[in-house]
């Protein structure tokens, strides 16, 4: 599926394009983390003249594995840029002129005649992921969260196989000295 807006060849006004992403489109990214995908993308663009303005509204479901238990785990996504389209052969330099009010400038050569905004979508759905991917508490899978609890009752059996055990106690013995 091509997720693409022609800009040229229609007339002053607005138009609307849906689109959806599934496991496919993320996979031909190279996204491994990203297990499974239903997420809708309706965009909005509004040609005036010289000047293209694109809302996207990006909302749906991506399926991860729990940072916690490896199960699967459902996350929401929603996501919802506004770009300005502006033609011309250099990007701008100043960090103030990438932003135009609210919206982002895309900067597309002269002779473009599409605008493709699969890494656009990408990025956003991306982007609206959390940095910890965990099941709300008491929704992971059982057995490994009993897994890693018992591993973590077992501290003094890690401490003696760590490289770093001959140094525990390091701190307390200096100030014991300094006591003294």
């Amino acid at each position: 599926m091509d997720y693409i807006i022609p800009l040229n060849g229609w007339a002053a006004g607005e138009r609307d394009f849906r689109w959806r992403a599934e496991t496919e489109f993320f996979q031909k990214f190279g996204n491994e983390e990203i297990l499974d995908a239903a997420v809708g993308i309706v965009a909005k663009a509004v040609k005036s003249g010289h000047y293209i303005g694109v809302d996207l509204d990006i909302t749906g479901t991506v399926t991860v594995a729990c940072d916690r238990c490896l199960e699967d785990l459902i996350l929401p996504v929603e996501a919802h840029p506004a770009f300005s389209v502006k033609f011309g052969t250099e990007a701008p330099e100043g960090e103030d002129e990438i932003r135009e009010g609210s919206r982002e400038i895309l900067c597309l050569d002269a002779s473009d005649a599409d605008l493709d905004l699969s890494q656009v979508i990408y990025d956003y759905v991306c982007l609206a992921l959390p940095m910890q991917r965990v099941h709300a508490e008491g929704e992971c899978n059982p057995d490994t969260v009993k897994f890693l609890s018992e591993g973590a009752g077992n501290e003094e059996a890690a401490t003696t196989d760590s490289p770093f055990s001959a140094l525990k106690g390091l701190f307390e013995e200096d100030k014991q000295n300094k006591d003294k």
